[in-house]
């Protein structure tokens, strides 16, 4: 698949564990919570340091929901974002979105190795924010711009 397909099959799953959700309403991952519920996404927060994630039910781990969900998108620290696509694997979640918040290279070559003997499809880098629809000038912009890439219509290994 390309990062393009993987991309538009990611965003057809409408149950999406957020992964790393923070309650700061002014951080990244607030607002694209509930910019995902605005746009019809039954987005699920995973945070292990709360219960109720502004008065929503919050999972620890991706592995405690149910039922389960089709995707997780994965904004959390880099030292984090190994372990959470393991969850995610634990979880029989196959498709994963790490946001680059996470860092540059969030994933260790036996991390990707692990996503790869398991089935995972995995998006590194992207802000969703760019493919959702009316993502804004400054979003749109940005992903027109990746859509220009050559690494967004390549085939992945």
């Amino acid at each position: 698949m390309t990062t393009e397909q993987q991309i538009k099959d990611f965003l057809a799953q409408k149950r999406i564990a957020l992964v790393g959700a923070s309650r700061k309403e002014n951080s990244l991952s607030h607002k694209l919570f509930h910019d995902l519920w605005r746009q019809g996404y039954d987005a699920v927060p995973v945070n292990p340091n709360t219960s109720d994630y502004d008065d929503l039910p919050c999972a620890a781990r991706v592995q405690d929901i149910i039922p389960p969900v089709g995707a997780a998108l994965i904004m959390t620290s880099a030292k984090h974002a190994g372990p959470a696509v393991r969850d995610c694997a634990e979880a029989g979640i196959s498709r994963v979105w790490i946001h680059l918040g996470a860092g540059k290279n969030p994933l260790s070559a036996e991390d990707l190795a692990f996503c790869r003997d398991h089935g995972m499809r995995v998006i590194i880098g992207y802000c969703p924010y760019m493919f959702l629809p009316n993502p804004g000038f400054f979003h749109g912009l940005h992903g027109w711009i990746a859509r220009l890439g050559t690494d967004y219509k390549a085939e992945k290994a």
